[in-house]
């Protein structure tokens, strides 16, 4: 069970990613004009999917045990466990706060020209947090686990 739900961490990681660059691009290519239904459902389905990563990432972070080592001692030492007990799970929940903000805050605004500054910023600035807390296989330590 575990092992599928690592897979499906994973590949949705490559769905958020893409409907992430997907409402960038088409926020900026139509920030002149008007912001349309499409564009809304775009940021609706980014914030889902971000949401969805979530829950298959809280389930892994129980079900592995991560959980249980933050406060252990040695677990700040290890690259790969400070990583996954810490790093990414703050990178990830500032990305989602940050997506959130991006799907709320331009449903909200007043002005067209608003709407696609909010989704740019806010969906940015999660696009930055995920790629920084997503555990490539170039990164120190990571290159024995053979996860890609």
């Amino acid at each position: 069970m575990i092992t599928g739900f690592q897979h499906m961490h994973s590949a949705l990681r490559w769905v958020v990613l893409a409907l992430l660059v997907v409402t960038l691009v088409k926020a900026w290519q139509n920030r002149q004009s008007s912001f349309t239904a499409g564009q809304a459902k775009l940021g609706l389905f980014t914030m889902i999917s971000m949401h969805i990563q979530l829950l298959l990432g809280l389930a892994l972070y129980m079900m592995k045990g991560w959980a249980s080592m933050l406060g252990q001692p040695g677990v700040m030492e290890s690259t790969v466990m400070r990583f996954f007990t810490v790093e990414h799970l703050v990178g990830m929940l500032l990305a989602i706060l940050f997506g959130t903000l991006g799907h709320s805050l331009s449903k909200r605004a007043a002005s067209d020209d608003m709407k696609y500054k909010r989704q740019l910023r806010y969906f940015g600035i999660a696009l930055l947090l995920i790629v920084a807390s997503i555990p490539w296989p170039f990164r120190p330590g990571f290159e024995a686990y053979g996860w890609f």
